[in-house]
């Protein structure tokens, strides 16, 4: 999954599907995005604010993936809430695995290993499992759909998936490069959907991420080129020459969001994936949402977003759809 697909995998959809959004929270415990990753410091305060955001959604007609970890699949509160989501059919749940919490804890928990691809498979097999199995047991339903925390896929991930019967993993940040770090290059990934293995067992669905500009086509190749000079990225993005948008609220403004889902449009994507991470929902818990004023631009961010979608005649996609809809 690491490796660049061939273009004879690329999927296809039912005539009538079009074009469709599906957007997918990363909901998880709060911890200090800036500090050392620990097992044990994080919290779980901003499930509140989840509550929130479920009625905000309810009333745009649109129904989250809520992509649990450990921690969320754990708490009492989180299985009240979110059981009734999925119940009243207003949400779906999927996997996020974030292997510095989630046990077996055999690893040394440092940055390296904070991508669950970086562990000996077995490991990394193991603690999927017991998150998957606490999910079903939990919330009483069969999680489709994977997201690798941190976007960190292993060569053997996609094995681990298909044998737990996981239909979509969506784990892919097409564009970005995480090897400076220690995990994954999707730099060259596709940004449509594709088969990962050659029965059709295993659908990819990246993260939505286009590039904009009038050199958005030499995208792939100036951009990584770019990154290596001080600040060569943000004049290009400002000289409207080349602007990478990924399709999320943390950290893009709404008016380039509006810009990549026109990209994404022009480029017949079938699926725009929307993402952000749950503790975003309360101020102070991550560098997007600092202060109640962000929130509120947060919000405006999914309203206007959505809004435009409606516009563009995108509408609100599920897992379960994209399942139906996706031509084996």
């Amino acid at each position: 999954m690491r490796s660049v697909p061939a273009p004879r995998q690329k999927a296809r959809f039912a005539p009538g599907f079009g074009q469709r959004s599906l957007l997918t929270v990363d909901t998880e415990e709060e911890f200090d995005w800036e500090g050392d990753f620990s097992a044990s410091d994080h919290g779980l305060k901003h499930l509140k604010s989840i509550a929130e955001f479920q009625q905000f959604a309810e009333n745009i007609g649109v129904v989250p993936t809520y992509l649990i970890d450990w921690p969320i699949a754990s708490s009492g509160r989180a299985q009240e809430m979110l059981g009734d989501y999925v119940r009243r059919g207003t949400a779906e749940i999927g996997i996020q695995l974030h292997p510095w919490v989630n046990p077996p804890f055999e690893e040394d928990v440092n940055p390296y290993n904070s991508y669950a691809g970086n562990l000996p498979h077995a490991l990394e097999r193991e603690k999927f499992l017991r998150l998957q199995e606490r999910i079903i047991e939990r919330f009483n339903c069969t999680p489709q759909i994977y997201r690798a925390g941190r976007y960190g896929l292993g060569t053997q991930s996609a094995r681990m998936l298909t044998d737990a019967r996981v239909a979509i993993d969506s784990s892919v940040r097409s564009l970005y490069d995480y090897r400076p770090g220690g995990g994954p290059d999707y730099s060259q990934h596709p940004l449509e959907p594709y088969w990962v293995d050659d029965r059709h067992r295993l659908l990819e669905l990246p993260l939505t991420t286009v590039f904009w500009g009038l050199l958005r086509h030499q995208g792939r190749w100036l951009f990584p080129r770019m990154a290596k000079l001080p600040r060569a990225n943000g004049i290009l993005a400002r000289t409207r020459l080349l602007e990478r948008i990924a399709l999320t609220p943390e950290g893009v403004p709404k008016e380039a969001a509006i810009r990549g889902i026109d990209m994404a449009i022009d480029d017949g994507l079938p699926v725009l994936v929307l993402s952000f991470h749950s503790p975003s929902l309360m101020p102070g818990l991550t560098p997007y949402v600092r202060s109640e004023d962000d929130l509120d631009e947060f919000y405006d961010w999914l309203r206007g977003v959505y809004a435009y979608l409606e516009q563009r005649g995108i509408a609100p996609t599920t897992v379960e759809e994209i399942k139906a809809s996706v031509i084996v």
